[in-house]
């Protein structure tokens, strides 16, 4: 069993890094914020404090224990105040490789010698990231999916120096939070998660652009079809709410050329080939061999609630 931290460092205050404070806080995990900007450290004093209580509203936190996180949650004035003491790091800064790099090579002769070092990068090889860091087994690249304190699912993405012993400890502080980590083998742009996302958009998009659907008429179909929940929305208005203020337009200033790099790299075949078929059919039946049943009664119960969650958030 993954002993807790006794304390965790949040950097960088954008809407992923309130979302992993929120989420710490509560747990009631002692919790630290620093960014490089006053109006950042400004924006988390004000809003890590909001999303812990909304989970209360939400049936997602007990509100004592949120309440007692709250009076350990502090904002650093330094990267070495937020880092010294933390067992957890978790960067949460823009997606920027460069800036990941130079900030890692300050976290590392600030923090602790067994503190844990994850980035919060979606899709950036975690090799990369840690690049100018001595102890690179103990980076790792831990994805939220936005917002973090309500979707589950995080990636795991280890570079090929990350310690076994460090992937578990991220495993167990993750699920002691309640979330759901999904270790991916090796790191591929975009992750995997994001690979899904760029295609299921590019597809989106393309559909508007030809004027084939409506943009609300065609989220309001992927959320309720094949992709069923994707955060209760569709994917334009998801990227829409994503970033805030600055809506849809932010969005493409700050991750179109991310989102452009994926598309390059997702794959084009058209056609699979009979061998292809054989390894394909050998996975999916190797991995669900005699559970099939079980596995349909959990997919249609998971269904079931998430259909009556989007009915009750309508007539709500």
């Amino acid at each position: 069993m993954t002993d807790l931290p006794k304390k965790v460092a949040v950097i960088g205050a954008g809407d992923i890094g309130c979302g992993w404070g929120a989420l710490c806080v509560a747990a009631g995990w002692p919790v630290t914020v620093f960014d490089a900007s006053a109006r950042g450290l400004e924006r988390a004093a004000a809003e890590v404090p909001q999303r812990a209580r909304a989970l209360v509203a939400l049936e997602r936190a007990s509100q004592g224990v949120v309440e007692r996180g709250l009076l350990e949650f502090t904002s650093a004035r330094s990267l070495l105040q937020a880092v010294q003491d933390a067992d957890w790091v978790i960067e949460a800064t823009p997606e920027d490789l460069l800036l990941k790099q130079k900030l890692f090579d300050s976290i590392e002769h600030a923090a602790g010698p067994e503190a844990l070092l994850t980035s919060s990068s979606s899709g950036l090889p975690p090799a990369d990231v840690f690049a100018r860091c001595r102890r690179q087994d103990r980076g790792l690249v831990a994805h939220p999916l936005n917002p973090p304190e309500l979707i589950p699912l995080v990636e795991l993405v280890p570079s090929p120096r990350t310690s076994l012993a460090n992937v578990q400890r991220a495993q167990g502080y993750l699920r002691s939070l309640g979330r759901v980590p999904i270790l991916l083998k090796k790191a591929v742009p975009g992750y995997v998660t994001g690979r899904i996302a760029a295609a299921v958009w590019r597809e989106c998009i393309d559909l508007v652009l030809h004027g084939v659907i409506d943009v609300d008429e065609l989220d309001r179909a992927v959320s309720l079809g094949p992709a069923l929940g994707w955060a209760a929305a569709g994917p334009h208005l998801t990227y829409h709410l994503a970033a805030g203020a600055g809506g849809v337009t932010l969005f493409l200033q700050q991750l179109l050329g991310t989102f452009e790099s994926w598309w390059a790299d997702l794959p084009t075949w058209q056609r699979l080939e009979p061998e292809q078929q054989r390894a394909l059919v050998h996975s999916i039946e190797r991995v669900y061999k005699g559970k099939l049943e079980g596995v349909r009664e959990v997919r249609d119960r998971r269904l079931g609630a998430i259909v009556r969650a989007l009915e009750q958030s309508r007539t709500a």
